[in-house]
C-alpha cells in the first residue's frame, strides 16, 4: 500500500512482517502532524521495488528480518542515489533485541537510528523524528549497562590510549590497531584494559559505542 502524502510530513516506510505491528506503527504516525505513514513491506528489497521508495523520507526495517538482510540493505543504499529517486531514507532497525555488536556493525554501515520493539511511544517517535532531521540517533538500553564515560574520562587517558579508542571506534580489531601504531597485539589488550578501567565501559563494542555519543555522533535517550 503507498499513499501519496504531502512533503510537508517525513514519510516513513517500513519492512515488517507482522501486519499488528505494521498497524500499530500506522496509528501512532496518523496521530502526529509531522510524520507520516508511507508503505509496508516483507522485506528491503521488496521496498526497493515499490513506487514509494524515492518519497520515503525514514525506512525502519526489522531486525528479525536478519542481520544480514539488514546490512546488505544499508550496503544497497547509496547505490540507489541518483537512479530516479530523490530520496535516500535514514534507516532505523528495530528489533526485539539488539546487541552492542550489533548496533556497532549498524551504525557502521549507515543506519542512523536503533531502537527496541519494546520501546514506549515517547521513544519510537523521538527516534523517527531525529533520525529524519538528519541526526544519527540510538535507545541506551542497547547497553549492556549505563555508561559514566565523560569529558573528565577521557583527559585522564594517555595520548597512546587515546589512539587505541579511536582506532577501537572505528572497527579496528587487536591485531589492525597493532598494525597501524607499530606496536604488538599483547600491547593493545594491556592499552585496552587500562581504557577499560578508567572509562568504566566494559567490552569494545560499548566503547566504541560510547566513543559515537561523546563525539555526538549519535545521541541516546534513555528509556
Amino acid at each position: 500500500m503507498n499513499l501519496d502524502l504531502s512533503k510537508t510530513k517525513k514519510i516513513v516506510s517500513i519492512c515488517e512482517t507482522q501486519p499488528l505491528t505494521v498497524h500499530g506503527l500506522q496509528h501512532l504516525l496518523e496521530s502526529t502532524d509531522d510524520l507520516a505513514f508511507g508503505s509496508a513491506h516483507a522485506s528491503p528489497a521488496e521496498w526497493m521495488l515499490s513506487s514509494g521508495a524515492d518519497k520515503t523520507d525514514v525506512l525502519v526495517i526489522d531486525k528479525g528480518l536478519g542481520a544480514k538482510t539488514v546490512l546488505d540493505a544499508l550496503n544497497q543504499l547509496p547505490a540507489e542515489h541518483g537512479q530516479n529517486r530523490s530520496t535516500v531514507p535514514a534507516v532505523v532497525v528495530w528489533g526485539m533485541s539488539v546487541t552492542e555488536a550489533e548496533a556497532l556493525r549498524f551504525l557502521q554501515s549507515g543506519a542512523k537510528g536503533i531502537i527496541r520493539k519494546s520501546a514506549d511511544i515517547a521513544t519510537v517517535l523521538a527516534c523517527l523524528r531525529a533520525v529524519s532531521q538528519g541526526r544519527s540517533w540510538m535507545q541506551d538500553s542497547v547497553f549492556r549497562e549505563a555508561s559514566t564515560m565523560d569529558a573528565q574520562v577521557r583527559t585522564d587517558l594517555t595520548p597512546r590510549e587515546h589512539q587505541v579508542m579511536e582506532l577501537v571506534e572505528q572497527g579496528f580489531k587487536n591485531r589492525e590497531i597493532a598494525q597501524e601504531l607499530g606496536i604488538r597485539p599483547g600491547t593493545v589488550k594491556i592499552h585496552l584494559k587500562h581504557i577499560f578501567e578508567k572509562t568504566g565501559v566494559r567490552g569494545r563494542h560499548g566503547l566504541a559505542l560510547n566513543g559515537l555519543r561523546q563525539k555526538g555522533v549519535i545521541s541516546l535517550l534513555a528509556s
